[in-house]
């Protein structure tokens, strides 16, 4: 029997809201997108406004039943995808005592210092701290990013509104109260306040790392899983989305842990690739597991005793959009064509990255020896260096814009096997691999993805709303469709399979071994010019 949910899939510029069916498959039915503003300060700081988050909410949901004939009555469940490592301080009532602090807030430099970059250290952490942290919740709050300097801030800075925080919450946990009046926090959410004790028979809030922090424990939500059912929309938040009073709200969970889901990599040992604006390798895995030399750690998933082992890269569509604005449509009006394939009504392409896709397929592998790094700001894994940057790297006479743009899309693949290599040096990742978000969309990615990598690439329908279909899984949980959410598999099936050419595996091993040599050799001169 098919059951109808909504999916709000909460990113940092706007929100998508999928309508889906789930039967023996998960079907999208109707969707749209409202963006909402990210303001930058001058002073490092990065804020959204929760009210924008919540007015695009309710506009996109009376939108998706506009484009559909299902009714809102029929609608069983709500839940979330959505960014992670926000911070949302709200009172008694629910009401954001400060604007939220989004994930890229650099403001609390001081705080950072204060609280942890001091006495004796490694790697820029107090080691009194740095070492229970990592023991008891896997990771350290040792980067100006991490939610608890903006609580320090929010502390030292505005005394008055702090002393009116009564809840600490995440972005989706924000809405969840909206919808339901309850304060929760879905175990991956709180897994990135990095003050969750991961130790087997643990589980919860750490009371030592919020005493090395000073994180008052009652500001700190109830914890629940990402499938639970966390209580039914009020009269009034119903009554605002056009939704029935009562339906149920499911936590959902953050991006990082529900694309894999979505992917239908949930299996341990399964590895998936995301090609969004950032890219990543993530493969499951049943214990913590940290390479501090590579920058890759293990993550709280949204499955129970389950890890992500996370691998990401802060460029990776990025790239594709620099290359859209500077190379194919570029300031000066030249272009790929003599007619302007992005407006020209008579063309046979979709969009003007299908045109970017059939020109780069012309080139032959290799892309005649021009080899891009995709660091156009900076890089974290396996290397951690905000210094590097992107290059093109063995240009001759001979090099057009066709090899430039397909060298771009090769480096993207090149970074994603280091990660793959890297991690299996720790673990073993898969030898079939589920490719997702934006990139996906490209056969032409796709096959570059499994000549470059070596695996066998699979990849899913609407690869860009993985998101949104692993929070659909989380709702096909809760509903008692499936059993867990390592059952997703058998909802989301392989669309297309791409599988390695061999003739082109001479040249991206070439190609490779240079490209992993490049940051090495230029590490000094990334810091004389960006240090």
């Amino acid at each position: 029997m098919s059951k109808y949910v909504i999916s709000y899939d909460i990113g940092t510029t706007g929100v998508k809201t999928c309508l889906f069916e789930i039967s023996d498959k998960i079907t999208l039915i109707s969707a749209a997108m409202e963006g909402y503003n990210l303001y930058i300060l001058p002073d490092g700081g990065a804020e959204q406004e929760p009210d924008e988050w919540w007015s695009a909410i309710c506009s996109t949901t009376k939108t998706v039943f506009g484009k559909c004939d299902i009714k809102p009555e029929q609608i069983e469940g709500v839940s979330f995808c959505s960014q992670m490592q926000g911070l949302v301080l709200v009172d008694k009532e629910g009401k954001p005592v400060h604007r939220a602090f989004s994930y890229m807030d650099q403001r609390s430099k001081k705080q950072l210092k204060e609280g942890m970059a001091n006495g004796i250290q490694i790697a820029g952490a107090n080691i009194a701290k740095l070492i229970p942290s990592l023991i008891i919740t896997g990771a350290v709050s040792a980067s100006v990013k991490d939610p608890v300097w903006k609580y320090q801030w929010v502390r030292e800075n505005e005394p008055e509104n702090f002393r009116k925080v009564y809840k600490w919450l995440d972005v989706k946990e924000y809405i969840i109260s909206r919808m339901t009046g309850r304060f929760v926090m879905t175990r991956d959410s709180a897994f990135g306040t990095l003050l969750y004790d991961i130790r087997k028979g643990h589980e919860c809030w750490s009371p030592t790392v919020c005493k090395l922090l000073n994180v008052n424990p009652d500001h700190l939500a109830e914890i629940v899983d990402c499938d639970a059912n966390v209580g039914g929309l009020t009269a009034k938040a119903a009554k605002e989305l056009g939704l029935r009073e009562g339906t149920a709200v499911f936590g959902g969970g953050g991006d990082a842990s529900l694309i894999g889901v979505g992917a239908g990599s949930v299996g341990l040992g399964e590895t998936h690739i995301y090609n969004g604006t950032s890219g990543w390798v993530s493969t499951v895995v049943d214990k913590s597991v940290v390479d501090a030399s590579a920058m890759i750690a293990a993550i709280t998933g949204a499955q129970k005793n389950r890890f992500n082992y996370f691998a990401e890269l802060e460029t990776a569509g990025k790239c594709l959009e620099w290359v859209k604005d500077h190379l194919a449509l570029d300031e000066i009006g030249i272009y790929l064509e003599k007619k302007h394939v992005a407006e020209s009504p008579e063309s046979v392409y979709t969009s003007l990255y299908d045109y970017l896709s059939k020109v780069i397929n012309e080139i032959p592998a290799g892309s005649g020896g021009v080899i891009f790094t995709p660091w156009l700001h900076g890089n974290r894994c396996p290397f951690e260096d905000p210094n590097a940057r992107g290059m093109f790297f063995n240009m001759s006479l001979e090099t057009g814009k066709t090899e430039l743009i397909r060298s771009v899309i090769e480096g993207v693949c090149m970074h994603m096997r280091w990660f793959i290599e890297t991690q299996d040096k720790k673990i073993k990742t898969s030898e079939t691999v589920r490719f997702v978000g934006g990139g996906a969309l490209s056969d032409v990615t796709c096959q570059i993805l499994a000549d470059v990598t070596g695996r066998t690439v699979e990849t899913v329908d609407s690869p860009q709303n993985v998101g949104a279909v692993g929070a659909a899984v989380v709702m096909a949980v809760g509903l008692g469709m499936i059993n867990d959410i390592s059952e997703a598999k058998k909802l989301i099936p392989a669309k297309k399979t791409f599988r390695p050419n061999t003739a082109n595996k001479a040249v991206y091993d070439r190609n490779y071994e240079v490209y992993k040599n490049l940051y090495k050799t230029n590490k000094e001169s990334f810091k004389a010019l960006n240090g």
